[in-house]
């Protein structure tokens, strides 16, 4: 499990470089639906960290809101499966 949220943030890092990147070359973009995929799925760390890192998406209040939201759910959903 550590190995697989080690790639999915890494995977959350780039996917929100990657698509400043697109944003800033005015090309093809990666869909929002997307990024907050890769954040449900356990990359939240990484598209967080990647929106500060990068300024990317932070105008926006459904990501400034919705990312953090969506770690804290998991870290709440995290200790009560390990304590059960």
């Amino acid at each position: 499990m550590i190995y697989y949220l080690c790639v999915i943030n890494i995977i959350g890092l780039l996917v929100m470089w990657l698509d400043k990147r697109k944003a800033r070359r005015h090309e093809w973009r990666i869909p929002e639906k997307t990024l907050f995929l890769v954040s449900i799925l356990g990359g939240s760390i990484g598209t967080l960290a990647g929106m500060y890192l990068f300024h990317h998406k932070t105008k926006h209040w459904y990501f400034v809101v919705g990312m953090p939201l969506i770690l804290i759910s998991q870290v709440v959903v995290g200790f009560w499966v390990r304590s059960r």
